[in-house]
C-alpha cells in the first residue's frame, strides 16, 4: 500500500507494555515514556482510537506512573503472547475498528520483540504500520536499532512522533494545533 498524507480518521493508536518493571531496564526509557506520554495526549485530541495491552501485568505490574493515569478508562488488554493481535481480546478490538482506519502507530517495547511481532500481524491483516521510533525501545540499544530496520525492511513506516503529528495535524492555526504545541513544546524540555 502507497503512503499518503494521513489524517485523524485513518489511524489507531496501540501502546505496547509500557510497564513498570520492563521500563525499568528499557534503553532511554525517559525518551520512550516522554514520546508514548505525547501520543496519547495527542490520541485524545484528535479523537483517535486507542488500544493499549500489557504484558503479565501480574509479573510486570501497570504501565509507569505517567501513562497509567492516562490509560484508565481505554481499551486495555492484558496479554501472555508477544504479538499482541494472538490475544484474542486486542484482535476483537481490531475486528471492531471502523473501515476508515487503515494506519496502526505503535509505541512501546520491546522494540524487537512485541512491538514487531504486533507490527507483523497488523501488516498480515492488510493494514499500515507507523512504528514511532522515538516511542519504542528495547533493553539494549542493538536490539532496538535492528529490530527498526527489520520493521522497515517488512514495509511498516518507522519515523518520529512529530512526524506523525503533524502529518496529522496538517495546518497550524486550528484548535487541535493550538492544544496540542505545548505538548511538544514540553516534550522537548524534558528531553532536552
Amino acid at each position: 500500500m502507497r503512503h499518503q498524507l494521513f489524517v485523524p480518521q485513518d489511524v489507531c493508536l496501540q501502546v505496547i507494555d509500557v510497564q513498570e518493571k520492563l521500563m525499568a531496564k528499557i534503553h532511554h526509557a525517559e525518551r520512550v515514556t516522554a514520546t508514548v506520554e505525547l501520543m496519547m495526549r495527542c490520541a485524545a485530541i484528535l479523537r483517535l482510537p486507542v488500544v493499549a495491552n500489557t504484558q503479565y501485568s501480574k509479573g510486570l505490574g501497570p504501565y509507569v506512573a505517567p501513562l497509567e493515569a492516562l490509560a484508565e478508562g481505554m481499551a486495555r488488554f492484558d496479554k501472555t503472547e508477544f504479538n499482541a493481535l494472538a490475544n484474542n481480546a486486542t484482535a476483537a478490538f481490531f475486528d471492531a475498528l471502523p473501515t476508515t482506519v487503515k494506519v496502526v502507530a505503535l509505541v512501546g517495547v520491546e522494540t524487537h520483540i512485541c512491538v514487531y511481532q504486533t507490527a507483523m500481524a497488523l501488516l498480515a491483516r492488510g493494514l499500515m504500520v507507523w512504528v514511532v521510533s522515538d516511542g519504542v525501545s528495547a533493553r539494549r540499544e542493538n536490539d532496538h536499532l535492528s529490530g527498526l530496520s527489520c520493521l522497515a525492511a517488512a514495509g511498516a513506516i518507522v519515523g518520529p512522533a512529530e512526524m506523525l503529528v503533524y502529518e496529522l495535524l496538517g495546518k497550524a492555526g486550528t484548535p487541535e494545533f493550538k492544544e496540542i504545541l505545548p505538548l511538544i513544546v514540553a516534550r522537548d524540555q524534558i528531553l532536552g
